[in-house]
């Protein structure tokens, strides 16, 4: 009992010191330009796929090619533990607590008050708003920021996805506008897209859920409405909706469907606990175990559990959740300044999408090495599957020092790279996304329409993801 009223104090405090007040979302609009919302999405239909990478790391001098070994390690950016979370029943909280708990965008404490992606873009928001005034997430490992990022799930044949928010800035005679709606809306799940979030499959809309046809019927129909509202993106992922085992048992005859999580062990198929560094296949098909979990100190007690045993005996924190408030995004605030990248920086919290992703690389994928007196090449080919749009991965390089290293060049397949010291020799991220710099210029773009310190620190977020260049370079002083 006094260890977890240490940790509320804790959480309190941390509460305290970051709330800032109400104008958190304040700029100047620039009104010359359209300052209304406009729905953006990346272009993932177009993405590359079967990744072709080449670097060429150019040393002060001559090497000795064998002492050179190239891998990928178990967890990206060489993490030493695993945390990830699926938010079930496509709820509006997901955008408007979680995700913006993470992205460092407003928050209200009154459980009635949400808001939708519209209204954000032009600063609409409900009359209590504040902010933890940072983003939450850990490094790269050379000192660049990942931001959380967490898997929704979707329920593409709701009509109600279609809905549009009331935009009425300056009207306070009423909140109406701001009450929970039936649950994310496309736009929302859009701008969630475009800062990291994965998607996943839960409920269908079908009478008969216990028909295995049925249910694969629907996964088909709802895939299509996914393709077409999401310029292209298809979900790969699934998360069990009420314990109900028809759905995992219809994924494993839909080839779309890759990987799935659920609480609870009724197989076929076999739910698996995941212990990333004892991983060996490419996860294809399988069910990852996750645990919903009463408070918020009971994930801590479960995340402290497994940090006191050996990294590679340690079990992923995979957790679900339904609607979240307040109370939960201190929680995530905790996590980032305990462990992430204000804390001791060990955590990698990805989508389930992007572990499913970077495994499927580590186990797949090749890398080839040639030594020339001080020139060392690499070619990095990672494989795809469908519906794949995270094409980046880490790689050791062991006897090279980072201090040795006299220039790096990459060919067009790498638009993001960052590299540094990591044990007895390097470490690099390289990021293959083929609209990276696109990516990049929307959101300065973004910034110089609303002038917000939200916004500001979203573009040099994004344009911080690119390798050295003239783009990333005009790019930056478009910020500043």
């Amino acid at each position: 009992m006094r260890k977890r009223g240490l940790y509320l104090l804790l959480l309190l405090i941390l509460f305290l010191i970051s709330c800032i007040d109400k104008d958190v979302y304040q700029g100047n609009i620039d009104h010359n330009k359209n300052p209304e919302y406009v729905r953006y999405l990346y272009p993932y239909g177009n993405e590359i796929h079967d990744v072709v990478a080449k670097i060429t790391l150019e040393m002060n001098s001559e090497v000795d090619a064998e002492k050179i070994n190239a891998d990928i390690p178990f967890l990206k950016y060489n993490k030493s533990w695993l945390f990830m979370l699926t938010q079930d029943d496509c709820k509006h909280g997901a955008y408007s607590t979680t995700w913006a708990a993470i992205n460092g965008k407003p928050l209200s404490n009154n459980p009635d008050y949400y808001y939708n992606a519209e209204q954000l873009a032009v600063g609409d928001l409900p009359p209590d708003v504040f902010s933890f005034n940072k983003t939450l997430g850990s490094t790269d490992g050379t000192g660049r920021e990942v931001r959380f990022a967490f898997t929704t799930t979707l329920i593409p044949e709701e009509p109600w996805m279609d809905a549009e928010a009331n935009v009425n800035k300056g009207y306070t005679k009423d909140y109406y506008r701001f009450h929970m709606k039936s649950g994310l809306t496309w736009n929302n799940v859009s701008e969630m897209l475009a800062y990291g979030s994965g998607i996943a499959f839960h409920d269908v809309i079908t009478k008969a859920v216990s028909r295995e046809d049925s249910i694969l019927k629907h996964y088909a129909l709802s895939q299509q409405i996914i393709l077409n509202k999401l310029s292209g993106r298809g979900c790969k992922t699934l998360a069990e909706p009420n314990g109900n085992k028809t759905y995992p048992r219809a994924a494993l005859d839909y080839p779309a469907i890759q990987i799935m999580t659920a609480q609870n062990e009724v197989p076929p198929p076999e739910l698996k606990r995941l212990y990333p560094f004892q991983v060996v296949s490419d996860l294809n098909k399988s069910m990852l175990q996750r645990a919903f979990y009463d408070s918020p100190y009971d994930i801590v007690s479960k995340i402290e559990a497994q940090l006191r045993k050996d990294k590679q005996e340690r079990e992923a924190i995979h957790i679900g959740v339904h609607g979240t408030y307040v109370n939960f995004a201190q929680f995530l605030l905790w996590l980032n300044n305990t462990y992430g990248k204000e804390g001791d920086d060990s955590v990698w919290f990805p989508s389930l999408e992007e572990y499913y992703e970077y495994n499927y690389y580590r186990v797949h994928g090749t890398i080839t090495k040639e030594v020339h007196d001080n020139i060392v090449q690499l070619t990095i080919f990672l494989p795809s599957a469908p519906y794949f749009y995270y094409p980046s991965t880490t790689v050791n390089l062991s006897g090279i020092k980072e201090e040795q290293i006299k220039s790096i060049v990459t060919n067009d397949a790498v638009t993001g790279l960052s590299y540094g010291s990591h044990e007895d020799g390097l470490m690099l991220n390289i990021d293959c996304r083929k609209f990276l710099a696109e990516h990049a210029t929307h959101f300065v773009e973004k910034y110089e329409l609303f002038r917000s310190s939200s916004n500001k620190n979203d573009a040099r977020y994004f344009v911080n993801m690119l390798k050295e260049s003239e783009t990333k370079t005009k790019l930056l002083q478009r910020i500043e």
